[in-house]
């Protein structure tokens, strides 16, 4: 940006107005306002040939192949008996696959809005999400369909299998057969606003049981640019290849991997789950440049007693939480070719607000990185409300084109988030120090994060109630443990992400 007498080059500090401003490049951003997340990204020219590779079968789909898919699967929908539309929601339940995109991308393009959970969620806790959202049609595999038993009348896509006889009856389809659909351009050419919703995440915000988050499509656009800034992979660059190992259920899975990176030309190799040896095979096999991690898969890489061959791999992106300067150190002492670069985001900004863009940057041991393109900053204090200088420690308020629309059907917990002109409140107390660095030091949030999990503690068993709590400080850590139990019975000490 360019800088005004009263903001410090240095720090990216206003003392006029006490608003830090992001000392990275202004990035522009589309000024049609009829435009969905999916048109724009299918409208940028790359090199790319490959877009999404199965690591376990070696299924490739090109770029020509998936907005062909795409196009289908969004003509299939729009059709009836069908007829998705805009503000229909639609439940994509899956672990990754190369389905995932597809289907993202397609039902965005209608204006439809996309929600998905995680795939090892209870019952009960897809059943509280479905009665919230209240989709009109769900994407699935035959495995995870006992998981709606809460909708009867919930229509089912499946992701995984062909139909049978026996089948649950709510089965109207295959992707499949949605991806054999001879494109309608005419059938899906509604017009879709940057301000339509695109998506329905599910955050637990800052306090209490998890909230539908509402991004527009402007939101996920924005997100697009700045991510392919933060790799280097704009219009000309050099396409790479990602590991995606992380969840596409969430929303770094869901707007990097299974939509911005489609963007650039880059391969996107997808693991449908997290294994150490896996990720190490097909990081070989199909000459992975980037390695995106939680901070658990780096420290068991850094903890390896024999070195892990990690063949084309230049950069490790970590996020989900801060790197200690131990791992970092014991890492770049066993992989020293490749650059840890790491992150800060949440759902409520799409997943981005600061990040380390070098191995320079990350050197700064403890820090989130920067701010991002097109990002302010303040730094509340809790109590009084005042804004602070730097190095002093508050509440982190965030704005920029990412900032969520709203929280689902919460006007109240959107009031106490989303404040005055725009600023979101993140709940966590950070610092900026003098060089523009961001430094989280603690949370306001009644959040528990575990292995990049976030528990809220009013999620947790019934035997976990806030007086417990308080008395029994045990009983709280045990019911974390039962909690991720249920995420997946070898999460606990494994690094087991889905």
């Amino acid at each position: 940006m360019a800088y005004s007498r009263s903001v410090d080059p240095r720090s990216g500090y206003c003392d006029a107005n006490s608003t830090f401003y992001s000392k990275r490049p202004t990035i522009a951003l589309p000024a049609d306002p009829n435009l969905s997340v999916t048109a724009f990204l299918a409208s940028r020219r790359h090199s790319g040939t490959t877009a999404l590779i199965d690591a376990a079968t070696g299924h490739r789909l090109s770029f020509a192949a998936l907005w062909r898919s795409v196009a289908a699967v969004a003509t299939a929908l729009a059709s009836p008996p069908l007829s998705v539309r805009k503000p229909h929601v639609v439940l994509l339940l899956s672990p990754n696959s190369v389905h995932f995109p597809v289907v993202s991308l397609a039902v965005m393009s209608l204006g439809a809005v996309l929600t998905t959970t995680n795939p090892l969620n209870t019952p009960v806790e897809i059943g509280r999400q479905l009665a919230d959202s209240c989709p009109v049609l769900a994407f699935t595999t035959r495995a995870l369909i006992p998981k709606l038993a809460s909708a009867p009348d919930l229509r089912i896509v499946l992701l995984d299998d062909s139909r049978r006889p026996s089948d649950d009856g709510r089965i109207v389809a295959t992707v499949d057969e949605m991806i054999a659909t001879e494109p309608d351009p005419a059938r899906t050419a509604g017009a879709v606003s940057q301000d339509d919703t695109a998506t329905l995440l599910y955050s637990s915000g800052t306090t209490g049981t998890s909230k539908g988050v509402v991004a527009t499509h402007r939101n996920l656009i924005a997100m697009v640019q700045i991510v392919l800034n933060r790799f280097k992979l704009e219009d000309g660059a050099e396409p790479e290849t990602f590991i995606c190992t992380v969840p596409m259920f969430h929303v770094f899975g869901l707007v990097a991997f299974a939509t911005g990176l489609l963007g650039s030309g880059s391969t996107v190799v997808v693991l449908s789950k997290f294994e150490l040896g896996e990720m190490v095979r097909a990081i070989n096999e199909y000459g992975a440049t980037y390695l995106p991690l939680v901070p658990p898969i780096l420290v068991a890489m850094a903890n390896q007693s024999r070195l892990l061959p990690l063949g084309r791999v230049r950069r490790a992106l970590s996020g989900g939480a801060p790197l200690s300067r131990g791992v970092i150190e014991r890492f770049r002492e066993k992989y020293p070719a490749v650059e840890i670069l790491q992150g800060y985001g949440l759902t409520e900004t799409t997943g981005i607000g600061a990040s380390t863009d070098s191995a320079e940057e990350s050197r700064r041991y403890g820090t989130a990185g920067m701010l991002c393109p097109n990002t302010e900053a303040r730094i509340v204090d809790p109590d009084s409300g005042a804004a602070l200088p730097v190095n002093r420690t508050g509440e982190l308020w965030l704005r920029g084109p990412y900032v969520m629309k709203e929280y689902l059907k919460k006007p109240e917990a959107t009031r106490t988030t989303l404040v005055e002109d725009g600023w979101l409140r993140t709940g966590d107390l950070c610092y900026i120090d003098e060089d523009g660095y961001l430094f989280v030091v603690d949370r306001l949030k009644e959040l528990i994060k575990y292995k990049g999990y976030q528990v809220a503690p009013a999620e947790l068993r019934p035997c976990d109630t806030p007086r417990h709590r308080r008395r029994h400080r045990d009983n709280l850590y045990r019911a974390i443990l039962v909690k991720l139990s249920s995420i997946s019975p070898q999460s606990i000490g494994k690094s087991v992400l889905y």
